[in-house]
């Protein structure tokens, strides 16, 4: 938060001093402008207003003595035609002329005073309509223009280092409040382990981004509990569902040790066989299952005859069942996948399908809009609306009562939904029109 803190109040000074550093030499070189085009009018109306008197007929020295009176800043030379000074105020009597420009013009020049200092004037020329071809210079000091932009200078020099230093620390201080919640959001996190998921950050009363960013740890949060206790029952599960072949395989080799006499080898070997298809299927499941949660599922795309692998799973329901198999819907259909995985699919479906009919299942699959619609019937009890989604879920059944072997592992149509996912398509269950429950499996069809 220090590094924040800094950075925030260093940014603030950096550009409100570089805006009082810009603002302030505009406003004094404004200022120093105004006052010196202040003091070049005058000047210009003295030296005016002395042509204007020498015209009327006024002596060059009463004129240049008058107006001077008027003005100790104010220096007046009258010159002849030549640049020669004939008429000069006190202060500048017996000099030369303090500038030989054209009438009309007007520029600033030195003057040295009694003390030999030099000062700045703004010099007026005027000349005379009378023919006698005299000028008249005015000359006004700048100091007028000067002194108060140098005190304006003063003042900006001393007043922006403290008005920087104000800003600095309101800065630092408002800062420090802001990100004070932030502190305590740090605080409250480092406080949460992994066997604490459950407890939450409180949320602060302000609607800023800080309660947003108290909102969306509050999310991770939920989401990090939720995945924990998925996890957790997801290992209680497939250690339950192992648990059982091996058991079993462990009490038939028991009872052959103990009871030679009640048991061939044959028929020993064909329970344990058995028993490990069985586990091997489970755990073939749950790799798949674990891959699709890491996003490392590599699927092929070729084309599959997707039909093809309906009357597969058709046949081998017939033969395993005696369950009558309705594949009078089934069209040809095409799409682009995994043919294992896809096939797996279907099997999945028909199993699910055959485990909960009464004495029917049906298939039907057709193309329709660039896509494949896979649809299996049961006419058994069915799926109420709000179980459809769950039974999509790992090691779901929803009668838990129904024996494992009847039931299955409860992973069947959780590797339908993640098998459908990776290839891009949509799984769903809905009101079937056996009167049982209908899973539709949609795709993409192969262009």
């Amino acid at each position: 938060m220090g590094g924040v803190r800094v950075r925030a109040t260093i940014a603030a000074v950096c550009i409100v001093g570089l805006a009082l550093v810009i603002a302030g030499v505009g406003m004094v070189l404004i200022v120093r402008d105004r006052l010196v085009d202040e003091v070049r009018t005058a000047a210009h109306g003295r030296a005016d207003d002395i042509a204007t008197a020498l015209e009327a007929g006024s002596a060059p020295g009463a004129i240049a003595e008058e107006r001077a009176d008027r003005d100790d800043d104010v220096l007046v030379q009258v010159l002849d035609r030549n640049g020669n000074v004939i008429a000069a105020s006190p202060a500048v009597s017996g000099r030369a002329a303090l500038t030989t420009a054209a009438p009309g013009t007007t520029r600033e020049i030195r003057v040295t005073d009694r003390d030999g200092g030099r000062e700045r004037y703004m010099a007026a020329v005027a000349g005379t309509d009378a023919g006698t071809g005299m000028r008249v210079v005015v000359a006004r000091a700048l100091d007028f223009a000067y002194d108060p932009v140098g005190v304006l200078a003063r003042l900006l020099l001393i007043g922006t280092p403290l008005l920087l230093l104000i800003v600095g620390v309101s800065t630092w201080v408002l800062v420090g409040r802001a990100l004070r919640p932030v502190d305590v959001i740090g605080a409250e996190v480092d406080e949460i382990s992994a066997s604490a998921l459950h407890r939450r950050i409180t949320m602060p009363a302000t609607h800023d981004e800080i309660a947003r960013l108290a909102g969306t740890m509050n999310r991770m949060l939920d989401r990090l509990d939720h995945s924990q206790r998925q996890q957790r029952q997801f290992v209680s599960d497939a250690s339950h569902e192992l648990r059982s072949p091996v058991a079993s395989i462990r009490e038939l080799v028991e009872v052959a040790l103990a009871h030679p006499e009640r048991t061939t080898t044959g028929e020993l070997a064909d329970h344990v066989l058995a028993e490990d298809l069985r586990m091997q299927r489970l755990v073939e499941d749950l790799l798949l299952l674990a891959r699709a949660d890491e996003a490392t599922l590599t699927l092929q795309h070729r084309p599959v005859d997707l039909d093809d692998l309906v009357f597969v799973e058709a046949r081998r329901l017939r033969d395993g069942s005696a369950l009558r198999v309705d594949t009078s819907r089934v069209s040809a259909a095409r799409v682009l996948g995994d043919g294992s995985a896809l096939q797996r699919v279907v099997a999945n479906l028909g199993e699910n399908a055959a485990r909960h009919a009464r004495a029917q299942v049906a298939f039907s699959l057709g193309e329709t809009d660039h896509a494949v619609l896979l649809a299996v019937d049961d006419d058994g009890n069915g799926i109420a609306p709000p179980d459809r989604g769950r039974v999509f879920e790992r090691f779901v059944r929803l009668d838990d009562a129904r024996a494992r072997d009847d039931g299955g592992s409860g992973l069947g149509l959780a590797i339908v939904a993640e098998v459908v996912a990776a290839h891009g398509g949509a799984v769903r269950i809905v009101d079937g029109q056996l009167g049982g429950t209908r899973v539709e499996v949609q795709l993409a069809a192969a262009p």
